[in-house]
């Protein structure tokens, strides 16, 4: 059984909120919750419109609608358990060593206050997990801070639960960071200096001229910035976010976190140490909120297409965006195409469509947002769909690299 966090069911707490604001928020969750049950009920399940609410401000809201959520935006049959090995994963894992000892560091990660036993009993559910997933995928390597991800997912949703679905989110997902060499690892790290670029010119070219790099952004991006995020409703907010999007998304999300920065960057010591030394240490007072926008903004405005041919040359093949359409092809049940359809029928005039893209009202976004996960390569019925409302879907869907 999954826990109920002390700190509280998710990251839009109504505690937060008072005074005469108090009903008005409590009617705007009522009725965001009451989406997602009609979307949840529907049938076929409006996988779309989940990736929206998961996208949108307050995310999902409680870990209750998480489990029931997640499964269906990572197409896992909650009714098809994981099989249990039979053989002893401990005694025969090349990787056992490593994962207790990093499942050993990781007490930080489990909520404050929690008995011993029973986080003792959690670490050991980790272990298994992990070592499980290992052995039923040997093309995946395991990396320090995969624990990270594999947490979050046990306090959520439980341990037969998370193991479906971390084991679907390593092979897509995650399956750059997971495989023999860091090659595809660093090319999706090298995607954050163009999208500044593109932003802030200025603060690029500060970076640039201190030799930084991409390092400080590692941890954020191969854990999803569990491992950096010491508020755990936080994390779950943001997995929402990534989980309803492409998987790239983290790293546009890494992006903004500098841009928000610009200033305490630009008042630094223009070296590597001094910049490097700022950057690896995240703030925890950021405003998600916004921050997530903006980095579904900068996505719908500057879609890795446009960006690959300044991020390391890489095959489209070796990455897990290429994958993301074999992932997608594979919700045939939910017939997204038809979700589609419905949708987004009559949703633009030819004559409203316009190349700039953030000058679109924000509810386009939100549709591209909630679609492109959906849809990045869908096939020609689908992509003929979203060619007549989403002007930027074609080239981002038929060449994701060059």
């Amino acid at each position: 059984m999954a826990l109920r966090r002390a700190q509280g069911d998710g990251p839009t707490s109504s505690r937060w909120v008072g005074g005469s604001e108090k009903a008005d928020f409590n009617a705007k969750r009522k009725k965001k919750v009451a989406e997602i049950y009609q979307a949840l009920n529907s049938d076929p399940t409006d996988v779309a419109a989940l990736r929206r609410m998961a996208i949108s401000e307050g995310g999902l809201l409680t870990d209750e609608i998480r489990r029931k959520v997640w499964p269906k935006l990572l197409n896992v049959n909650t009714n098809d358990p994981p099989p249990i090995s039979g053989k002893d994963l401990r005694q025969i894992s090349k990787d056992y060593q490593q994962v207790l000892l990093d499942v050993r560091r990781s007490l930080r990660r489990f909520p404050p206050g929690m008995p011993d036993e029973q986080r003792e009993g959690l670490q050991e559910e980790l272990i298994d997990i992990i070592l499980l997933i290992l052995e039923r995928n040997p093309q995946l390597h395991y990396y320090q801070g995969y624990h990270d991800i594999v947490i979050t997912f046990l306090l959520v949703v439980g341990e037969r639960l998370a193991t479906s679905l971390v084991e679907k989110l390593s092979t897509h997902h995650l399956r750059d960071f997971m495989d023999p060499t860091m090659d595809n690892t660093r090319h999706i790290l090298n995607y954050l200096m163009p999208i500044i670029d593109q932003v802030n010119p200025e603060l690029h070219d500060f970076m640039q001229s201190a030799e930084v790099g991409t390092i400080f952004a590692l941890s954020w991006l191969i854990t999803w910035f569990g491992h950096v995020l010491s508020d755990f409703r936080h994390v779950v907010r943001l997995y929402d976010f990534f989980l309803a999007c492409h998987p790239l998304m983290p790293i546009y999300f890494a992006a903004v976190i500098v841009l928000y920065r610009e200033q305490e960057v630009l008042d630094c010591d223009c070296d590597m140490a001094s910049v490097h030394h700022l950057l690896s240490q995240i703030p925890q007072d950021l405003p998600y909120e916004t921050l997530i926008s903006r980095a579904g903004d900068l996505f719908v405005q500057f879609p890795p297409s446009e960006l690959a041919r300044e991020a390391a040359q890489q095959q489209a093949e070796r990455t897990a965006a290429s994958t993301f359409k074999d992932f997608e092809l594979a919700s045939a049940q939910q017939r997204p195409d038809m979700v589609l359809r419905q949708r987004f029928r009559g949703l633009l005039r030819p004559e409203t469509r316009t190349k700039d893209v953030l000058t679109k009202p924000r509810t386009n976004r939100f549709v591209k947002l909630a679609v492109m996960g959906l849809t990045v390569a869908l096939g020609a019925a689908a992509l003929a769909v979203v060619k007549s409302a989403l002007e930027w879907a074609p080239k981002f869907q038929l060449q994701l690299f060059p």
